[in-house]
C-alpha cells in the first residue's frame, strides 16, 4: 500500500495516510466524528461507540478501524446521529450528571456532544445509581457518579515506570475505575493538572484548583465541539 491512497466520507474523496484510523483520516479531511474514549497520543480502545460510522454498509468504531483505500464511509447519516444520540442519553441516565455543579462544565466533552446532538429529555429512566466520592488521594477526587467508563486514564496515565495510576476493579454491569493511592500521592501537580485534562467529562478533579476558568470562557462556551475539525475543510 502507498503512503497516501483515497477513500470516500459522505460522498467527499479524501486523501488518508497508510496507519491511520478511520477517525484520524477524517479530522485531517475536516470531517469530525464525535468520540468520547479516542485521545491524542493514547491507543484506541473502541469503549464508548460513540464514533460508529458505517464503512461500505457495516456498524464499525471509527477509532479502532484502520482507513483502507476504496472504503466507502457514511459518518453524516439521519441513522447515525439517531444512533450517536441514543448512545448519549444512555450514558447521561446511567451516571448521576449535575452540570451546573461540575467543574468541567464547559469544559466536558459529554455535555458538549449532548449540545450538539439537541439532545433534550432522555427517553430512558435514570437509574440513579449510588456512587462513592474517592478523595484519598492528596491531589485528585474520582467522582465515580460522572465517570463513563471510556478508559483514557487507564490507558493514558501511568508511572515512568509504566505502571498504571487508573484501573478497572469487578467485571460485567459492576466494572468500576480505581486509584492507586500510593502512585497517586506521587503525581506532581502538572501530571494532576493531566489526569483532570485526560478525562472528557468530571470524573477525575484536580484538588485546590477549581473553577480557575470562568463560566463563558471555558472550551465549548463560545464553539461547539468538532468545530476546529470543521473549519479544516474551509481551509482545504
Amino acid at each position: 500500500m502507498s503512503e497516501e491512497f483515497k477513500c470516500t466520507i459522505d460522498g467527499k474523496e479524501c486523501t488518508c495516510r497508510k496507519g491511520q484510523t478511520v477517525t484520524q483520516a477524517a479530522a485531517d479531511n475536516g470531517v469530525y466524528i464525535p468520540t468520547l474514549c479516542d485521545f491524542d497520543g493514547i491507543p484506541p480502545g473502541g469503549a464508548c461507540r460513540i464514533c460508529t460510522v458505517k464503512i461500505n454498509g457495516r456498524h464499525m468504531a471509527a477509532c479502532t478501524t484502520k482507513a483502507m483505500p476504496g472504503m466507502q464511509i457514511e459518518n453524516d447519516t439521519a441513522e447515525l446521529k439517531e444512533l450517536r444520540t441514543m448512545l448519549l442519553e444512555m450514558l447521561f441516565v446511567e451516571g448521576n450528571h449535575f452540570c451546573p455543579a461540575c467543574e468541567k462544565s464547559g469544559n466536558c466533552q459529554l455535555q458538549a456532544l449532548a449540545y450538539r446532538h439537541q439532545m433534550l429529555a432522555p427517553r430512558f429512566k435514570y437509574l440513579f445509581t449510588p456512587r462513592a466520592v474517592d478523595a484519598d488521594a492528596p491531589k485528585l477526587m474520582l467522582e465515580h457518579n460522572r465517570c463513563i467508563l471510556c478508559k483514557r486514564c487507564v490507558r493514558g496515565l501511568k508511572t515512568a515506570e509504566g505502571k498504571a495510576i487508573f484501573s478497572f476493579i469487578n467485571r460485567g454491569a459492576k466494572v468500576d475505575i480505581a486509584i492507586n493511592h500510593g502512585l497517586a500521592a506521587l503525581l506532581t501537580d502538572a501530571q494532576a493538572q493531566e489526569a483532570m485534562d485526560i478525562c472528557p467529562v468530571g470524573a477525575i478533579i484536580r484538588k485546590e484548583k477549581g473553577f480557575d476558568i470562568p463560566i463563558g470562557k471555558r472550551t465549548f462556551d463560545t464553539k461547539p465541539i468538532g468545530s476546529d475539525i470543521e473549519k479544516r475543510a474551509v481551509a482545504v
